[in-house]
């Protein structure tokens, strides 16, 4: 008989166990982001004074929070060395932080930069590091005190290919450095006595007042800034910047024709927002919103496009950015609005309109005057280009603010800054009232957690009404297939949501240095993974994220059920020779496990036993190696299905042993399976059945192939009888058989062994069990 969904025997001892595995992985879930933890100190053991001030031979204690620390030679104070991301946003193309120490002596002026971790795949892939570094590099020498008194920040130079990377990189480095200048920290900043002497008046956007105004006033007196360019104003600028390669490919077409028209506006402003964007626009725009942020609209004709390609491809807009106070910010398509045309009377139509709102991170105030840089870049061979910037400067006409008399309260002491020191880190982000940068990463994948709390909730559908769907093998088969392909081009290819076994190895290491959840939760999609494994654990095992969230996982079956779908030869591995190749991911994941407690980092470089970041997260665009190696696996895997999740996988080993404790038997058995029925074992995709019939919950991959065949009347052999037995009943009851005809007869076999036959005469008993 079918055994029910109810608890186990042994209960009470795996629900114990339970609540281990499960405090285990829900913190496991922060293990991604472990390895770029901001703490200086961290950093400080692989670096050495005078790599940032020539002569240099030692670090004093850290001070404040976040941490500087100063350098010395002998006595004589060189400067401070401090981490880019503990001051600024430093996200960069990969959606994680590109951490850098800076030095900077007591004057403000940028000593050395030193790259220390990155997860940039534009980095990783092709382009070499050393390449970006002396991009940036360019920084050193620059006197960042000018730039923290509103002036306009250095540039460096673009590295085509990695525009993204590098000017995260320099916006980091000279926001942070800003940052700290302004705090009073280094470079003689603001004191006490600078801030009594500051003007009692402030000027804010007045939200209240508002009128309908034309294209004309609102272009003649402010509200809309315009850039206008000539192809022949281009070529001049690319000619005097001395870029001879630049200067002998000019832009084709008549010197006056236009190159780029731009317009710009703040649309926060209710006049120029109502005016622009019409009613009911504009009230859309104040209800997405929120506290702090503000609305820009850009609009262009000519040639040249202000958005390019860019944020097709990659999601950011990277040739206009937003300058304001020696801060800067580029747009990504989730702060992108288009618009088709504008409302004001005699507004022309516009090739592109783009309706921007800034980033939680960045804060612009409309009352101060801010810039448009548009990134202009030109081709000059296969592969390289030059690039100019021009500026379109934008200040709020003075009728939209509003003018307030605030009271000036002088800190009660000068030395606030040398205070600071003993302010902890999380403190100081309050006092600031600065949102973690967790919160603002969550805001910002709204859509996408949203996209994974919908799958999950899918899936848990799908377990727990599993008993209906494989009783419809086609349409269950489709679901399940669809549920791949979800799994692995959004899942994995689009958002990069594939668990790791370095997660694993990270957890025990943050144990021993130190965890802060802000650093768990700073790969959200990570973490909801993580947790939703962990509670599957409890019901299931590891079947649920092996079977059907990991995008390798899925690339392997799809990619082995289109071999089969072309007649490809299925291997089938000898069952001693199987059992004994199941240990290998255990060996392989404790070698990792144990290495970890030596080197974190070599154990991460030796974790690429997963080829999960080469064919999922860089999508094969990687050195020849890697790529030869994952090519490999998904070949083995088109003759052996799951090759890799069977042998080789460390993570499906690492969640097999908590695996074990799982609370509840969910797949179905007759009594005949194993004995003497073999078609569940001989049919399980990864071989998970021994030949006595228990499956092994170690190995399962929980694709319910064994449940389809448990209610199929025409595979299993128990329900063929079941079938038979009925049949037989309803031909009993037919007027054919109350006068005594005979009906067919119909044999069974058992994994190609011939079952006496059964028919409508026969007596059931007769047919073997």
């Amino acid at each position: 008989m079918g055994q029910s969904v109810a608890p186990s025997p042994n209960t009470g001892r795996r629900a114990a166990k339970a609540f281990i595995a499960l405090a285990f992985f829900c913190i496991l879930a922060w293990a991604d982001a472990a390895l770029a933890s901001s703490d200086l100190t961290a950093y400080l053991p692989k670096i050495t004074p005078a790599e940032f001030f020539p002569g240099a031979d030692r670090f004093g204690p850290l001070q404040g929070a976040p941490a500087i620390v100063p350098v010395y030679r002998g006595d004589q104070l060189q400067g401070f060395v401090y981490l880019n991301s503990d001051f600024a946003n430093s996200i960069g193309y990969s959606g994680k932080p590109i951490h850098v120490l800076v030095g900077i002596d007591p004057k403000g002026i940028i000593k050395g930069l030193k790259l220390v971790d990155h997860k940039e795949p534009i980095v990783l892939v092709g382009i070499p590091e050393a390449r970006i570094v002396a991009a940036v590099n360019s920084l050193i020498g620059k006197d960042m005190k000018p730039v923290a008194q509103g002036a306009e920040p250095p540039k460096v130079d673009i590295v085509s290919g990695a525009t993204v990377t590098v000017l995260v990189m320099s916006d980091s480095i000279v926001r942070s450095a800003s940052k700290l200048i302004r705090s009073g920290r280094i470079g003689g900043g603001p004191s006490a006595a600078a801030a009594a002497a500051l003007p009692p008046v402030t000027k804010t956007l007045d939200l209240e007042h508002s009128e309908i105004r034309d294209w004309a006033s609102l272009l003649g007196d402010g509200s809309v800034r315009r850039l206008h360019l000539t192809i022949g104003d281009v070529n001049d600028a690319f000619a005097k910047a001395g870029n001879v390669a630049a200067a002998q490919n000019p832009e084709t077409g008549e010197a006056s024709d236009t190159f780029i028209d731009l317009y710009l506006a703040l649309v926060t402003a209710p006049t120029i927002g109502r005016s622009l964007l019409g009613e009911d626009g504009y009230q859309r725009l104040k209800e997405r919103l929120k506290p702090g942020q503000q609305a820009i609209l850009v609009a262009g004709n000519g040639v040249y496009s202000f958005k390019g390609s860019a944020y097709v491809r990659g999601g950011i807009f990277d040739r206009i950015e937003i300058l304001q106070e020696g801060n800067s910010t580029r747009f990504r398509d989730r702060n992108h609005t288009r618009l088709g045309a504008l409302h004001a009377a005699g507004a022309p139509d516009f090739r592109e309109i783009g309706l921007f709102v800034t980033p939680p991170e960045f804060t612009l105030d409309p009352a101060q005057p801010w810039e448009l840089q548009l990134l202009v870049q030109r081709a000059v061979g296969a592969r390289d280009k030059a690039f100019l910037t021009f500026d379109l400067k934008y200040t709020l006409p003075d009728q939209y603010l509003r003018r307030e008399q605030q009271a000036v309260t002088v800190p009660a002491s000068a030395s606030a800054p040398a205070a600071e020191a003993n302010v902890p880190a999380a403190q100081a982000t309050a006092a600031e009232g600065e949102e973690p940068l967790w919160m603002r990463i969550w805001r910002s994948q709204t859509i996408n957690i949203g996209i994974v709390a919908l799958a999950l909730a899918t899936l848990t559908v799908i377990f727990f009404f599993q008993n209906i769907l494989v009783r419809r093998p086609v349409f269950y088969t489709w679901v399940r297939r669809g549920y791949l392909v979800f799994v692995l081009i959004w899942l994995g290819w689009y958002a990069n949501a594939q668990l790791s076994v370095v997660n694993v190895l990270t957890f025990t290491n943050a144990l021993v240095t130190g965890f802060h959840w802000e650093f768990f939760l700073a790969a959200p999609l990570i973490f909801v993974l993580w947790a939703a494994t962990a509670a599957a654990l409890l019901f299931w095992g590891r079947g649920p994220f092996c079977g059907w969230l990991c995008p390798f996982g899925a690339l392997q079956e799809l990619s082995n059920t289109v071999a089969k779908w072309l007649k490809v030869p299925q291997i089938t591995v000898p069952w001693g020779l199987h059992e004994r190749l199941w240990p290998i991911k255990y060996i392989i994941f404790l070698g990792l496990f144990g290495l970890s407690l030596y080197s974190v980092d070599m154990a991460e470089r030796f974790a690429e036993v997963e080829p999960f970041k080469t064919a999922i997260i860089l999508k094969f665009a990687r050195g020849w190696p890697f790529v030869l190696y994952a090519v490999a696996l998904l070949a083995i895997g088109l003759f052996i299905e799951r090759f890799f999740c069977r042998y080789l996988c460390p993570l499906g080993a690492a969640l097999a042993i908590p695996g074990r404790i799982r609370t509840f038997e969910w797949l179905r058995r007759w009594s005949e399976c194993g004995s003497p029925c073999q078609r569940c074992a001989k049919e399980c995709p990864v071989q998970s059945i021994h030949p006595e019939g228990h499956i092994n919950v170690n190995e399962c991959i929980y694709c319910m192939h064994c449940q389809e065949l448990y209610y199929d009347d025409h595979r299993c052999p128990h329900m063929i009888q079941v079938r038979l037995k009925r049949e037989k009943f309803a031909a009993m009851s037919s007027p054919s058989m109350r006068s005594g005809g005979a009906g067919p007869k119909t044999v069974i076999t058992h994994a190609g062994k011939p079952i006496p036959a059964v028919s409508p005469t026969t007596p059931p008993s007769s047919a073997s069990q």
